[in-house]
C-alpha cells in the first residue's frame, strides 16, 4: 500500500493539481469525492498540509474528521511528514511541538486538530480541512446528525477562518443529504472533484465508461465483489459517489425469486416484531409479525413463511407459542427487546412459555433503514428468494413501499432475521455476507 501511495496514480496527480490551486489562492473550496481506499487523505489530509505549512510562513491549519481520533491520526501522520522530511522541506519543528493533535513549527507555523463539534474556540485557521465527517450509516441516515454536522460546519467551523481562508472537504457520499450534499445545493462556489470507482459518461480522468479509478488496488471484478456485498444503495454512495434520491425504495424487489418448495436449509430462524399498537378508535393498529429465515447449503437466504396477525398481547403470545410448536426445536426464536424493565419482563414471560426453545433476544438499537441495510444487500446480490405462499404478495408490497409506506412490521422482521443469522453463524464459519450492526 505505501508504495501504490508513493506512486501517485492518474487521479492522485488530477488532485494534487487542485490542491495545488488551493495552494497558490486559485481555489478557497475544494469539494473532493472519492471511493473508500482511494488515499485521497494520503493526499489531502497528510501531504497537502505538511506541503502547505512548508511553504507559508505563520500559516495556521485546523484539521477536523468525525472523531477526535481519526483527526489526531491524521495530524500525528502530518508531523511525521514534516519531521522526516524537515530539510528538503526547509522547515524546523518548534521545540515545544509534542503532541500530534496540536503542534508548531519554528517558523510559527501551527496545526490543530480536532473531532466534529470538537473544541475550536480561539484559534484561527488559513486553511481548514475537513476529512470523513460522517461516522456511519446510522449517523448519515439521522436528519437531526446531518443538521447537527451542517450548523456546527456553519456557526463553529467557518468562523475559525481567516479572511482569505481556504476549505478542502475531503469525503466518502453517504446519503444525497449529507455535508457534501447540502452544501453544493445550498452554498455556491465549491469546486467539486468527483470521482467515482466504476467510470461513467464523461469522466474527468477520460477513462472508459466502467474503467476502475484504480485497478492497481480494486479492479472491475474486485469492484463487482464490493457491489455484491454491500448492495446497490451502499455502493451507489460509497464507491460511484452517486447517493440515490430520498424517495428511492430500498429494496430491488425485480431481483427476488419465488421457489415452488422449501429448500433443505442449515439454519433456520422465526424473527418476530412485536405490535407497537392494538386496533382502537383512531388509531390503524401494526401487526405482530413472525417471518421464517433459513439459510442453505449454499449460502442462499430463503424467507420460508410469514406469520402476521393483530391481536392483544394474549393473543400475541399464544401465536408465538403456537408457531414455535409448529416450527419445531431447530427454529431460533429471536425476539425484539423494549429498553428498561418493562422489556426484560416481558421477555422472561414470553421465554417461560418457550422452554426447550432457543431463543436470542435483543434491543433494536439502530434506526429502521439502518437495521434493514444487511437485508437489502442480500437482494441486491440475488441472494434472498421466498417459498411460494399466500403471504408472498403483501410482503413484496411492503418491501417495494419502504421506508416510506404505511407498514413496514414484516421488514423489521425480515431485518431482524437476517442480522440473527449473522451472528448466529460464527467466523470463521460465517460465509454469509451480512455485515453485523454496531452493537
Amino acid at each position: 500500500m505505501e508504495e501504490l501511495e508513493q506512486r501517485p496514480a492518474k487521479h492522485h496527480e488530477w488532485l494534487i493539481g487542485h490542491l495545488q490551486d488551493v495552494a497558490d489562492g486559485r481555489c478557497d473550496r475544494l469539494m473532493v469525492q472519492m471511493p473508500p481506499g482511494a488515499a485521497k487523505s494520503t493526499y489531502g489530509s497528510v501531504l497537502f498540509p505538511a506541503w502547505f505549512l512548508a511553504r507559508r510562513k505563520n500559516a495556521q491549519v485546523i484539521a477536523a474528521a468525525h472523531t477526535a481520533s481519526l483527526a489526531h491520526y491524521f495530524g500525528a501522520r502530518v508531523k511525521a511528514v514534516l519531521t522526516r522530511h524537515a530539510e528538503a522541506l526547509g522547515v524546523e519543528m518548534a521545540r515545544a511541538a509534542k503532541a500530534a493533535s496540536r503542534f508548531s513549527l519554528a517558523g510559527g507555523q501551527e496545526y490543530f486538530s480536532a473531532g466534529v463539534r470538537g473544541p475550536i474556540t480561539g484559534r484561527r485557521a488559513d486553511l481548514i480541512i475537513i476529512d470523513d465527517p460522517v461516522k456511519s450509516w446510522a449517523e448519515a441516515e439521522s436528519q437531526a446528525q446531518r443538521d447537527m454536522l451542517y450548523d456546527w460546519y456553519r456557526a463553529e467551523l467557518t468562523a475559525r477562518l481567516k479572511p482569505g481562508g481556504r476549505i478542502v472537504l475531503i469525503m466518502t457520499r453517504w446519503h444525497e443529504d449529507d455535508l457534501a450534499g447540502r452544501l453544493q445545493a445550498t452554498e455556491t462556489g465549491w469546486r467539486c472533484l468527483r470521482l467515482p470507482a466504476l467510470a461513467e459518461a464523461d469522466d474527468p480522468l477520460a477513462r472508459a465508461p466502467g474503467e476502475a479509478l484504480w485497478p492497481e488496488l480494486l479492479n472491475a471484478d474486485a469492484l463487482a465483489s464490493r457491489r455484491a456485498e454491500v448492495g446497490e444503495r451502499a455502493f451507489a454512495a460509497m464507491y460511484q459517489q452517486a447517493p440515490q434520491a430520498k424517495n428511492a425504495g430500498l429494496f430491488r424487489v425485480s431481483g427476488i425469486a419465488r421457489l415452488a418448495a422449501a429448500p433443505e436449509v442449515r439454519l433456520c430462524v422465526r424473527a418476530w416484531d412485536l405490535a407497537a399498537t392494538s386496533a382502537g378508535l383512531g388509531r390503524r393498529p401494526d401487526y405482530t409479525v413472525g417471518l421464517k429465515l433459513g439459510l442453505t447449503e449454499e449460502d442462499r437466504l430463503v424467507v420460508l413463511d410469514v406469520r402476521r396477525l393483530q391481536g392483544s398481547p394474549a393473543e400475541v403470545e399464544a401465536a408465538i407459542k403456537e408457531t414455535a410448536r409448529l416450527d419445531g426445536a431447530n427454529t431460533v426464536i429471536s425476539l425484539p427487546q423494549d429498553p428498561g424493565q418493562a422489556g426484560a419482563a416481558q421477555i422472561a414471560l414470553l421465554s417461560r412459555g418457550l422452554v426447550g426453545f432457543r431463543i436470542l433476544s435483543s434491543p433494536e438499537r439502530e434506526a429502521k433503514l439502518v437495521r434493514a441495510m444487511p437485508a437489502a444487500t442480500q437482494v441486491d446480490a440475488g441472494n434472498l428468494a421466498l417459498v411460494a405462499g399466500g403471504w408472498n404478495d403483501a410482503f413484496l408490497a411492503e418491501m417495494r413501499e419502504f421506508p416510506h409506506g404505511g407498514h413496514d412490521d414484516q421488514i423489521d422482521a425480515l431485518s431482524r432475521a437476517v442480522n440473527s443469522l449473522a451472528i448466529l453463524v460464527p467466523p470463521p464459519a460465517r460465509r454469509l455476507n451480512v455485515p453485523l450492526l454496531s452493537r
